[in-house]
């Protein structure tokens, strides 16, 4: 989990198959499930867009912790609308209005 987390956000769509594959290896890596400790370090990420998919099973894994995740920094612009997809999945945010 660490190498994944220390590797930053997700690429957006523009990046090489290559890394696209890498990050997804990184993520399928990890042991289920997260602590809430964990997930919120995964959920600084995100990139720009769904990574053609690759974002959805990060959003799979935070999911996996036994808490929702604890209140992380903002991402910023840059991670999307994923926070969001996160906070509304947990009943938490503006997405779940």
């Amino acid at each position: 989990m660490q190498t994944f987390v220390a590797d930053g956000p997700l690429p957006d769509w523009d990046a090489s198959e290559e890394e696209i594959d890498r990050r997804e290896r990184q993520l399928t890596a990890i042991s289920r499930p997260v602590t809430s400790e964990e997930a919120a370090a995964l959920a600084a990420c995100f990139g720009p867009d769904d990574c053609y998919g690759v974002a959805w099973t990060l959003v799979h894994l935070i999911e996996t912790a036994p808490n929702p995740v604890p209140p992380w920094e903002d991402p910023g612009a840059e991670a999307g609308d994923w926070a969001e997809v996160l906070r509304g999945r947990w009943g938490g945010g503006p997405a779940a209005a």
